[in-house]
Formats: C-alpha cells, structure tokens, sequence
C-alpha cells in the first residue's frame, strides 16, 4: 500500500513538472548586431559590424515612450537634421527583425542616424513581440507610432504628409504590412489621427505567410501568430500584406538577399505594384546573407539604395 502511494506520487509530481514545464514561455537567442557579425564573419571573413554614428550634423533623443500598454512602456528613438533653417524633412519609422519574437530598436538606430545625416527623420522603434503578445499587437503598436509622428511633427521639423516606413526581416512584413493596410479597422483606426504612410522600404521580408514560397516559416511564425498554419489559418492569411495590395499601395521599395526564403511573395506583389503602375524598386545584393544590413559592407549598399528611393518618392515637391 505504502508503495502504491510513493509510486502515486512521482507520478503526479511528474505530471505536473510536465505540465509546468509545457507551459513555460520557449525561448529564443537574442538578435543583435553584434551576435549577428559573430555568426556572420565565419563564412564572410570580410565584414565589420555597424556603429553608431558620431556626427555633429545631427541631433538624437532616445527612449521616448510613444505607448504604455499593461505589459510594457514602448519606446522610440527620434534623429533628425541639425540645421537653423526652419524646414521639415520626411519622416523614416524603421522597425527591427528578429523573428517576431526577439531583436530591438537599437538594432535600427545607425540605419536612422545616417538617414538624419542625408535629409530625413529616422525613428528606430520598439513593439510588442510575441512572446509579450501575439499578432495583432505588434502591428497595432507600429501604426499607434505612426500616428505618435504625425502628432508630433512639428517638435521635430516632419513633414506629416511624408512619412516612410522601413522595416527589416520579420520587421519587413511588418511594415509592409502597416503600408497597405491604412486605417484598417482590423487594426484599431484612429479616426483623428491617419496611420497611412506615403512609402515601404522591405528589406529582406516575406510579404506572405500563405504562399508557396513560404512554406519554411513554422516555430517562430506559429508562435507570433497564435496558432500554426493548420490551426490558425485566419491569422496566417490576415497578416499577409500581399492579400491587401491594390491600386492604392504606395511606393515600395525591395532589398532583397540572395536567400530566396526572405522573398516569398516578392514577384506577385510586384507583380500588382506594376499592374497598377505604383513605383517599385527591386534590389538583389549578390552572394549576401539575411541580416546583410548589420555589417559593412551591405549596409553602405542598403543605404545608398534606400535614400536613392526615398529621395524619388519623398523629397520631390517637398
């Protein structure tokens, strides 16, 4: 009897370890710059990370809470043009990768600072990832910066009819995602305030969930939106921005990789763009990794393509 009882009981201490055990949150590497040189350089011993910037052209606050929900304060961090002469300039929000689940705003910061140095505003910004909350939240807090920029446009000399959204890897979906779907009622629309922006940089992000070319998004993907591909089917095809692309998409810019796993959806979305004659760009860096923004020398060639589009698209009639 006294043993029946002791084998009862690990048994249900087991059980419940389990239990406990399934429940705990996965965890995931974080995303950085520096992580990302480290894995990086051992097939591409040439690169170098990106610093911050150090220029006296232009001005940075950062850390400003655009956002408290009951889990967190988000933050944001603004860098603009230091000049006496009183004009606005176009605005960038750049919003970082990491698989919807890791990565932060500081991974954006050196794209922003040498966007202040050519012309614009760039806003490197934080969002709820999945583990914190799953879609829709992220893309909810990234249309509520949006708005925090087109309330705040004049403290920081913005134009707020020329506001850019760039994002990177999971940070590329997500912005294309804002781009094409303004004011949507999925996402909480203000009706006051717009979230529209006038332009997409997509660097190296799938623009669909449920397209043939991305069938290699599972875990992260799964997690973020709240159910696999089989469970959840209407969240996977909701938070794909090319079901939503029309005659009113803006501008899109793409910088794309040579890894074809990060252009799922690219083709047919251009594709739309053309048919509707809305100006895109497409940009392929030659035997370059993901996360090529990170470390020199693609950031230079990121860079250089994304200011060339953005000086087209928002700088003319300025």
């Amino acid at each position: 009897m006294k043993m029946k009882f002791f084998l009862s009981f690990y048994a249900l201490l087991f059980f419940s370890g389990n239990l406990l055990f399934s429940q705990e949150k996965p965890t995931f590497p974080p995303y950085t710059i520096e992580l990302t040189y480290q894995k990086l350089k051992k097939e591409y011993p040439f690169i170098s990370p990106i610093q911050p910037l150090i220029s006296d052209k232009i001005k940075g606050i950062e850390n400003i809470i655009y956002k408290k929900t009951t889990t967190s304060k988000l933050k944001l961090d603004v860098y603009y043009p230091k000049s006496e002469v009183k004009s606005t300039h176009p605005a960038v929000l750049l919003i970082h990768g990491g698989g919807w689940l890791v990565g932060s705003k500081e991974n954006q910061r050196v794209m922003a600072q040498h966007l202040a140095l050519n012309g614009y505003v760039g806003i490197s910004v934080a969002y709820r990832l999945g583990l914190e909350a799953p879609y829709p939240a992220g893309i909810i807090d990234l249309k509520d910066a949006v708005r925090w920029v087109r309330k705040h446009a004049k403290k920081y000399h913005i134009n707020p009819d020329k506001i850019a959204v760039l994002g990177a890897s999971a940070g590329a979906q997500l912005a294309t995602l804002l781009g094409v779907t303004p004011n949507s009622p999925l996402y909480e629309p203000n009706t006051k305030i717009s979230d529209a922006v006038q332009a997409i940089v997509n660097i190296d992000g799938i623009v669909s969930f449920i397209h043939p070319e991305a069938s290699s998004e599972g875990k992260m993907s799964s997690i973020w939106l709240n159910g696999s591909k089989e469970t959840n089917w209407n969240n996977w095809k909701e938070a794909s921005p090319l079901e939503y692309v029309d005659e009113h998409n803006p501008p899109t810019l793409f910088i794309n990789s040579a890894q074809p796993r990060f252009h799922a959806g690219r083709d047919d979305m251009v594709t739309i763009l053309n048919k509707h004659h809305i100006y895109n760009e497409v940009h392929t860096i030659p035997n370059s990794p993901h996360s090529f923004w990170l470390v020199h020398p693609w950031f230079e060639t990121t860079l250089n393509d994304t200011v060339n589009f953005l000086d087209k698209v928002l700088k003319t009639n300025n």
